[in-house]
């Protein structure tokens, strides 16, 4: 597993807070707080490494002030910038719980053994995750990601199977040209 497979993005940064260098962090944690507290966070190529210090929030974000950040236009530039920090830093999920970068990548499978395709991402869009799925045939596929549908999820084989509803995987039939 590659260096980069072993890091988690906790957040990133959505802009600039006022002028004097502050920053708008949209964190990823399931305590946004948390991601100024595991120490130094890195950029996504690994490069350069970010500490955070939180000085307030605001509508859904934390505003934070960075180390060697101090004004508006320093602050600007790391507009966009993905947080990451490596995996072991952060805890141990609980049962039945998974970091969504642990879920990328892994295989999906049918019960009989079927392949399927990959996870390529995992989304939340209020009702719950749903895990993106890159078939082997066919377009990608939008899984809810509840026992269900995904009885079985083997991080150590590198897979999970899933039982999907009637339809959910059937192929989209395009329609007729006129």
């Amino acid at each position: 597993m590659s260096a980069a497979a072993r890091r988690v993005c906790v957040g990133i940064i959505t802009g600039a807070h006022g002028v004097r260098g502050a920053v708008r962090v949209k964190s990823f944690t399931a305590d946004p707080a948390a991601v100024a507290h595991y120490g130094a966070l890195e950029d996504e190529a690994g490069e350069r490494r970010f500490r955070l210090r939180l000085v307030g929030d605001a509508k859904g974000v934390l505003i934070a002030r960075v180390d060697g950040v101090a004004d508006r236009d320093d602050a600007e530039e790391l507009r966009g910038l993905r947080l990451y920090l490596p995996r072991a830093a952060l805890p141990p999920p609980g049962a039945e719980e998974y970091y969504h970068a642990d879920l990328i990548g892994l295989a999906v499978t049918r019960a009989d053994g079927t392949p399927v395709g990959q996870v390529r991402a995992v989304y939340d869009f209020g009702a719950g995750d749903t895990l993106d799925i890159a078939r082997e045939a066919g377009p990608p596929v939008m899984v809810p990601f509840t026992r269900a549908v995904v009885p079985v999820v083997d991080l150590a084989a590198g897979r999970l199977i899933i039982d999907p509803p009637p339809g959910l995987l059937a192929p989209i039939e395009e329609e007729p040209a006129e």
